[in-house]
């Protein structure tokens, strides 16, 4: 071990002396009454020592006042070099920072946010864009003017493409844009399985509600079946009574909204009234005379008084 290496193991006697110094300035650098108790010190170097104080602090339980001080060789004055919080080994530290990408969840975002894409993103890959070459056997390409040509065909003075104003709605360009195939990026294979994992993650047939279900949603009603190859395998619920309103949902998942789970059955009706216009039924236009409390045959004493 060489001479160097022990004498800047060694603290200096006037730098380890200095500790109304040191504390002096991490009281300076701290709030009042946050600087506690000397813990100790640490030799940085020749002539260089590092005095820790306790930190009372609400909120930074374990973290240390650090004030490093120094003297010049064959000085006798002791100088501050500077002073800094430091974390101790039982320190409350905050968690590791994340980039925004990998803190983000799915419904996050509001209105007005802007989430940018990687260029490089794995679920995503380049698109027909239109702007290849046409195929060579296409009406529009030069090869199939000069085979027309060479049949001594009646053409146009050249090749669509050639044109002072190409006909846009017949190319390929236009044609591709129609179909919705114009776009910069497509899902890749990748984006496709990720999706697919989650949306059966939440919507498949492994989920509580799928499983009390009487019925899966291939056979429902309600289910609007969406292209492309995830149409093999997902749909769209339309039952607003459902969980999954709106919801893009596994084949195989379920809920008690299935439209043929449970059939109300329609109310009785009662029978319409049968008419019988084979018979007359009597109808007088005067009662009867012993229809009455009165009798019939009129008493000659009571007929003045009249009847009460």
């Amino acid at each position: 071990m060489s001479a160097a290496t022990t004498r800047s193991r060694t603290p200096d006697r006037l730098c380890a002396e200095a500790v109304d110094l040191a504390r002096a300035a991490a009281e300076e650098a701290a709030h009042p009454g946050v600087v506690g108790e000397h813990l100790g010190l640490v030799s940085e170097g020749d002539r260089v020592v590092t005095h820790f104080f306790e930190c009372k602090e609400p909120g930074y339980r374990g973290w240390r006042w650090a004030s490093t001080v120094a003297r010049a060789s064959r000085a006798k004055i002791v100088t501050l070099d500077e002073t800094v919080l430091l974390p101790g080994t039982d320190a409350l530290l905050a968690p590791e920072w994340v980039p925004w990408s990998e803190r983000l969840r799915p419904g996050d975002m509001g209105p007005g946010d802007l989430l940018p894409t990687d260029a490089e993103d794995l679920r995503l890959e380049p698109g027909y864009s239109g702007e290849d070459e046409p195929a060579p056997n296409s009406a529009v390409s030069e090869d199939m003017f000069e085979l027309v040509e060479a049949e001594d065909a009646e053409v146009t003075a050249g090749t669509p493409a050639n044109l002072p104003m190409a006909p846009r709605r017949g190319s390929i360009a236009s044609v591709a844009e129609e179909l919705g195939l114009r776009r910069a990026r497509v899902l890749s294979r990748y984006g496709l399985h990720v999706a697919a994992d989650r949306w059966e993650e939440s919507y498949g047939p492994k989920t509580a509600m799928a499983q009390a279900a009487p019925a899966s949603c291939v056979s429902c009603g309600f289910l609007n079946r969406i292209g492309g190859s995830l149409g093999q395998a997902f749909g769209v619920c339309a039952n607003e009574f459902s969980p999954a309103d709106g919801r893009v949902v596994s084949l195989a998942y379920g809920c008690g909204g299935h439209s043929e789970a449970a059939v109300m059955p329609k109310p009785p009706r009662p029978p319409a009234p049968v008419i019988d216009e084979t018979q007359v039924d009597p109808f007088p236009l005067r009662p009867s005379p012993d229809s009455g409390s009165v009798p019939a045959t009129s008493d000659d004493s009571t007929a003045e008084l009249g009847h009460s």
